[in-house]
């Protein structure tokens, strides 16, 4: 028996993006998807630090140990551990990505800096620079200033010395890189090589031109890039909208506190002192010395050259069979339910549903909750086609869904202009349920449809991110969603939901219940067995109810792509739990919630994760599922990822990421196996036509 019941949540994390990193060093991973891997580490990274390490820090800052909160370490010690990892993590990414650059050389293709530009290069470069780069840059001499400019954390910037001809006077200056032109400058070439260049040695190649006025000996320019607090303080003004208040406090964000400063570790040392010292960044903050670039987010976004060879292979989303998209969704959905498994399957049905109700004569409303929304969202403009066409429109948007805050408000003003109906919210409460119902007048009586979902109303994350749709006619689960509107408008009164799980009241409880029942099975001795698929499992009473079912003879899977506080597999505590992840092309961000019931499964998907804030935070929405086929598909969309031997790693308490022994096994890739899966069901129904 282990000294600890649980792995801390912030390591979990960390052990999580080291699979992200995993997909970047995979040899059997195509090469520019191993860039954009890399991009998706550090994107991971930055969101972190603004947000899970920035509470760490505060809690360690305040004195109190938080060893309660955080499964039996203090916060001071967790701050150390967590730099530590991350400063490791960091090298073996520039290890990695000095790996992928090579063998991208082996393609032809070149990744190179300023003193590597051809005569040709050079000339288009020079016009680059004039024409485009130049005309956004923002160049500050620091020297002479009252304050020291705010530094952007979304932002990498060029820290300049200039070291002045007969004085010796050093003079530093910062060059914010712009986000309006991509980082990745592609050159022209007379051969069959191709040769790209950063936007930053592109700025390096010009800083005589951008310092000609300054009589300097010599100039040198290295990357630095902070991370501010993202944690957003509401302000309590009565008399301040909800968008008001949400846009203060974005604003604000800008001058959060730094909690981590990243730099060339090539910088020369009086640099670095110079903007630590006018940054005010300590030694408790987290100093972290890299390489020549930051912001390796941007590697998402190499441009692919046209080498699609070099990128994995783009699976069509697959239609739903039975169910058209160029007839009526609602009247194929007044007789059966329907679930769509995106991206394997395409969200198109989705908007298709939106869309058809906002011009059918016979709808009169629409009620959606919106969390994470698409740039140019389709959502946003069948809603208000439907405003448009007469129907009451009602949206609760959350404003306080993390980093989509502005985007959310601006969407939030463009539809209360077009007279829909907006919610914000409850007090203390974010509200996460993917949930939307429309009512039908149908013989003179309203019928309702509606789907459910596991994921965001988001067509452009829905071509990355796999979740699964409801569609239904079901009126009593329907029912239920329309409570939960009216628990958003009237919020001090509870409702009693006869087919829906709905938290902040009944999911905890709920969950625990049929867990127990599978331990009376157990005890019983019948056949039991809980299958969970999620994102993230960390609350720990949840955590030892799951320790409870295993020690009672329970057999459960767990399928838990990123945060994992249970430790697996331990005699006496967990000998009958197994966790796995898999990190693949696609990110796997469906909640799918089995239990084996004796023979009587249920199934259920939900919005909800087994975190303390999913289940005690938040309004979140888990429905059962009824109809028998959609059941089946969904117990074998578990066994799929269940099989998986190539992507899949174990979760444990050494947080090691090995991978699933596949001993004699054929090569089984889950999502690889899952589009198939879907495949097939298409070939199987035109063969029955």
């Amino acid at each position: 028996m282990l000294e600890h019941k649980y792995i801390d949540r912030e390591k979990s994390w960390l052990a999580f993006n080291a699979r992200v990193l995993q997909e970047a060093a995979d040899d059997s991973v195509p090469l520019l998807d191993r860039l954009r891997f890399l991009g998706i580490f550090s994107n991971n990274l930055d969101e972190f630090f603004r947000v899970r390490f920035a509470a760490i820090r505060r809690l360690s800052l305040s004195g109190i140990s938080g060893e309660k909160y955080l499964g039996g370490i203090s916060a001071q010690q967790l701050v150390k551990d967590i730099t530590e990892i991350v400063i490791q993590q960091q090298s073996e990414s520039l290890r990695i990505l000095n790996i992928i650059e090579t063998k991208l050389e082996t393609e032809n293709i070149f990744i190179i800096n300023e003193n590597e530009i051809s005569r040709e290069q050079e000339n288009f470069l020079k016009d680059f620079f004039i024409q485009k780069l130049s005309p956004e840059l923002v160049t500050i001499i620091l020297n002479d200033l009252a304050e020291f400019p705010l530094l952007k954390d979304t932002l990498g910037y060029l820290a300049v010395k200039l070291v002045m001809n007969h004085t010796s006077e050093v003079r530093y200056a910062v060059i914010e890189i712009p986000k309006t032109i991509n980082r990745f400058v592609v050159l022209p070439s007379n051969t069959e090589k191709q040769y790209v260049i950063l936007l930053d040695d592109v700025i390096r190649h010009n800083l005589k031109s951008i310092f000609n006025i300054f009589d300097y000996q010599s100039v040198s320019a290295h990357m630095i890039k902070i991370t501010r607090d993202a944690q957003l303080d509401i302000d309590s003004d009565l008399s301040k909208s909800m968008i008001e208040k949400i846009s203060t406090s974005v604003k604000d964000r800008r001058i959060g506190e730094p909690v981590r400063f990243i730099y060339d570790q090539l910088i020369e040392k009086d640099t670095l002192h110079f903007f630590l010292d006018k940054m005010k960044i300590v030694t408790t903050d987290s100093i972290i010395p890299g390489g020549r670039y930051h912001n390796r987010r941007d590697y998402m976004n190499f441009p692919n050259l046209g080498r699609f060879d070099l990128l994995y292979q783009t699976n069509e989303p697959l239609p739903i069979p039975g169910l058209s998209l160029e007839g009526s969704i609602l009247e194929k959905i007044s007789t059966k339910d329907y679930l769509l498994n995106a991206p394997y399957q395409s969200f198109s049905y989705l908007t298709k549903f939106l869309r058809e109700a906002a011009l059918d004569p016979k709808v009169t409303s629409i009620k959606i909750t919106l969390y994470r929304l698409a740039k140019n969202s389709q959502i946003i403009s069948s809603l208000i086609n439907a405003a448009k066409n007469g129907k009451k429109v009602t949206v609760q948007i959350e404003l306080q869904a993390r980093f989509d805050e502005a985007s959310n408000i601006s969407y939030a003003e463009q539809m209360k202009t077009e007279g829909i109906e907006l919610i914000f919210g409850i007090k203390g409460l974010k509200v996460h349920s993917k949930i939307c119902v429309i009512e039908r007048t149908e013989n003179d009586k309203i019928k309702r449809y509606g789907f459910i979902s596991t994921g965001n109303f988001n067509e452009s994350t829905a071509k990355v991110y796999t979740d699964v749709t409801l569609f239904t006619s079901h009126q009593q689960i329907l029912k239920d969603i329309t409570k939960i509107f009216e628990f958003f408008d009237i919020n001090y009164r509870v409702h009693r939901y006869k087919h829906l799980i709905v938290s902040p009241h009944y999911t905890r409880t709920r969950f625990y219940k049929l867990i127990d029942r599978e331990i009376l099975h157990a005890s019983a001795g019948r056949k039991t067995h809980i299958k969970l698929k999620m994102n993230s499992l960390s609350d720990f009473k949840m955590i030892d109810k799951l320790y409870e079912a295993s020690n009672a003879g329970v057999k459960i899977q767990l399928e838990i792509r990123g945060i994992c506080s249970l430790i697996p597999g331990i005699p006496g505590m967990s000998e009958n739990i197994e966790a796995i992840s898999i990190v693949d092309n696609y990110l796997e961000h469906s909640r799918i919630y089995i239990f084996g019931n004796a023979g009587q499964t249920e199934v259920y998907i939900s919005s909800a994760d087994f975190m303390t804030r999913n289940l005690d935070g938040r309004v979140e929405v888990t429905c059962p599922i009824y109809d028998q086929e959609i059941k089946n598909e969904l117990i074998d969309n578990f066994d799929l990822g269940w099989k998986g031997n190539v992507k899949a790693r174990y979760h444990s308490f050494k947080l090691d990421n090995k991978y699933r022994v596949r001993n004699n096994n054929p090569v089984f890739r889950a999502q690889l196996e899952t589009y198939k899966y879907y495949r097939n069901k298409i070939d199987v129904l035109e063969e029955i036509v």
